[in-house]
C-alpha cells in the first residue's frame, strides 16, 4: 500500500490538474467564439467595406458663384442704355407681376453668372427688348441690348442666341413668316456675332400650297 506522498499518488494528482487546465482552456476558447470574436480576421472585411463605401461615394460638387435673384424690373428701369419707351411700357400685367423673363448663366467669363433679361408685352408676350448684364465690382453693367421687336435672347452652351421674328406685309402678330437667329460670343470685352441663320416658317393646313417643282 502506498502513502499519500508516494510518487504514484503525486503523478496521478498532476495528471488530473493538467486535464482540468486543458478543459478550462477549451472552455475559454469556446466562450470567445460564442461571443462572436474571431480575432484579426474579422477586422479585414469590416475595413474593406468601409473603404468600398468611401470609394463609392460621389464627390461633393463645388457650387458656382450664382448671383442672388436680381430685381430685373429695377435693373431695366435704372439702366440709362434702355430705350425710354421700353421703360415707359414696362408695367405690371396682373397685380405686381411684370412681363419679364430672367435667366442666369456663363456668357462673359466673369466670376459670377451673367443675367439675361427679356422684356415682353402683356397681351401677346412679344419681346420688345433683350439685355445682358455683367457683374462688375458689385454692380451690374449692361453689356448687350437688342430692342428691335419681336426679339428674344437666351443662353445656349455659353453663347448668347438672339431670335428676331420676321413679318411679311399683312402678317398678324401671332403668325410671323420666319425668324433670324443670331449667335453672339463674348470676345475682347464685347459680344461679337459668330453666325446667323434664317428660318422660314412652313405653311399650315389651309394655306395656299406651294407650286410643284418642274419635272
Amino acid at each position: 500500500m502506498t502513502g499519500e506522498g508516494s510518487p504514484e499518488n503525486r503523478g496521478g494528482f498532476q495528471a488530473v490538474i493538467t486535464a482540468l487546465a486543458v478543459f478550462a482552456a477549451l472552455a475559454l476558447f469556446a466562450s470567445s467564439c460564442a461571443a462572436g470574436g474571431t480575432g484579426a480576421r474579422d477586422e479585414g472585411p469590416a475595413h474593406a467595406d468601409s473603404v468600398s463605401g468611401a470609394a463609392a461615394a460621389s464627390p461633393t460638387a463645388v457650387p458656382s458663384k450664382t448671383p442672388d435673384a436680381v430685381n430685373a424690373v429695377a435693373l431695366v428701369k435704372d439702366d440709362p442704355k434702355v430705350a425710354p419707351e421700353v421703360k415707359r411700357d414696362l408695367k405690371p400685367c396682373v397685380a405686381d407681376e411684370y412681363p419679364v423673363d430672367v435667366s442666369y448663366g456663363k456668357l462673359t467669363g466673369g466670376s459670377a453668372d451673367d443675367v439675361v433679361v427679356n422684356v415682353l408685352t402683356c397681351g401677346d408676350a412679344v419681346g420688345v427688348g433683350s439685355y445682358v448684364y455683367r457683374e462688375q465690382d458689385g454692380s451690374y453693367q449692361n453689356v448687350f441690348k437688342a430692342e428691335e421687336p419681336p426679339v428674344y435672347a437666351e443662353i445656349d452652351r455659353g453663347d448668347l442666341v438672339v431670335t428676331k421674328q420676321v413679318y411679311d406685309k399683312g402678317d398678324p402678330v401671332s403668325s410671323p413668316s420666319g425668324e433670324n437667329v443670331i449667335t453672339y460670343r463674348w470676345s475682347s470685352g464685347r459680344f461679337e456675332e459668330e453666325y446667323s441663320t434664317h428660318n422660314d416658317y412652313g405653311k399650315v393646313v389651309g394655306d395656299t400650297p406651294s407650286p410643284a417643282p418642274a419635272s
